[in-house]
């Protein structure tokens, strides 16, 4: 067989899997969950995961994003590197050691419409958590580092969903802002490197998930670049109403209750 056959029938394999019609709402989603990333800086995953679940289901979506945002975001790690604590950074990791794996394997063998009821609560809880606004406001300690780290890990294994626990632990405390920046930077790019092994062992991060990053992901850039360009064009405060406003709408459409709206 030639190359050109090869790859003719590859492509085959790739659109019986992702349709062309599932490749169109999974773009829109990573648009969509680029501009709410770009202008507020959170809500990407918590927009996309959802959205791109209910069509394409979670064990698509999850490994999916890990791709498109470790890619997106490498360029900012060896600044990162250099300005991080990284032995708070190494503490919060062991407790992602254990709680990758754990959600990982709640992704690949949890029954799929059991998943996407589960990943919905999350979102919706986390939403409440986003707009109580609640910070630790204490020095951070390796005990309760250790446990953020298993629950990030155990949200980001399961749905990508990491951030809120960890900017609620290290953005309200004692550690100054640019540290903070770059602790996020180099966690979340280390953690994906878990992530990304843990996925692998477990059959879900395959090449077709790696084809389609190469179609979606330029969406989710694309996002984040619009996004970052109306940052400043209102208050603060505006841009986290319209990403929480997006976050809820991804939330509810996305319900499997109502499947169809996506289909």
């Amino acid at each position: 067989m030639s190359v050109t056959d090869l790859l003719a029938a590859q492509a085959q394999t790739f659109l019986a899997l992702h349709p062309p019609a599932q490749i169109l709402v999974l773009v829109a989603a990573a648009l969509i969950g680029g501009l709410a990333r770009g202008f507020s800086g959170f809500g990407g995953a918590l927009i996309f995961v959802p959205l791109a679940g209910a069509v394409a289901g979670p064990q698509v979506a999850s490994p999916l994003l890990l791709v498109i945002d470790f890619i997106m975001t490498l360029g900012l790690l060896p600044d990162a590197w250099r300005r991080a604590n990284r032995r708070e950074v190494g503490t919060m990791l062991i407790g992602a050691l254990a709680g990758v794996p754990a959600g990982t394997a709640l992704l690949a063998f949890a029954p799929q419409l059991g998943l996407r009821w589960g990943i919905s609560l999350i979102v919706f809880a986390l939403l409440a958590f986003l707009i109580s606004g609640w910070r630790y406001r204490g020095q951070p300690k390796p005990a309760l580092s250790i446990a953020t780290g298993v629950m990030a890990g155990l949200f980001g294994g399961v749905a990508q969903l990491s951030g809120p626990p960890v900017v609620a632990y290290w953005l309200g405390g004692a550690i100054d802002r640019l540290t903070v920046r770059a602790n996020l930077v180099v966690y979340f790019a280390l953690s994906s490197v878990i992530s990304g092994t843990s996925y692998v062992a477990a059959g879900l991060l395959r090449l077709d998930t790696l084809m389609l990053a190469a179609v979606v992901g330029p969406g989710y850039g694309l996002g984040i670049a619009i996004g970052a360009r109306l940052f400043g064009l209102a208050s603060e405060t505006t841009f986290r109403r319209i990403c929480y406003t997006l976050i809820a709408s991804a939330g509810i459409v996305s319900l499997p209750a109502l499947d169809g709206l996506l289909h």
